[in-house]
């Protein structure tokens, strides 16, 4: 009679991707420029550093602003 004998099973290795920088320093530097225009939107958009006049900005980030922690009035 034969004897069987167990083979070792061996268990999947993660292989992690080379990502290039090139690939990444575009979007990084787009969304780092769009979230420095929505932090001054939200934030300073008001009164001696207004670039739109009125107050339809104000009107439309108030809540946001509290939210974030800025004071408007």
């Amino acid at each position: 009679m034969a004897q069987s004998v167990a083979q070792p099973t061996s268990t999947p290795t993660a292989v992690l991707a080379k990502l290039p920088i090139g690939a990444i320093a575009p979007w990084a530097v787009f969304f780092g420029i769009l979230m420095l225009v929505l932090i001054y939107f939200v934030g300073a958009e008001q009164g001696a550093t207004s670039l739109l006049s009125g107050s339809t900005v104000h009107e439309w980030l108030h809540d946001g602003r509290h939210l974030l922690g800025f004071p408007c009035h």
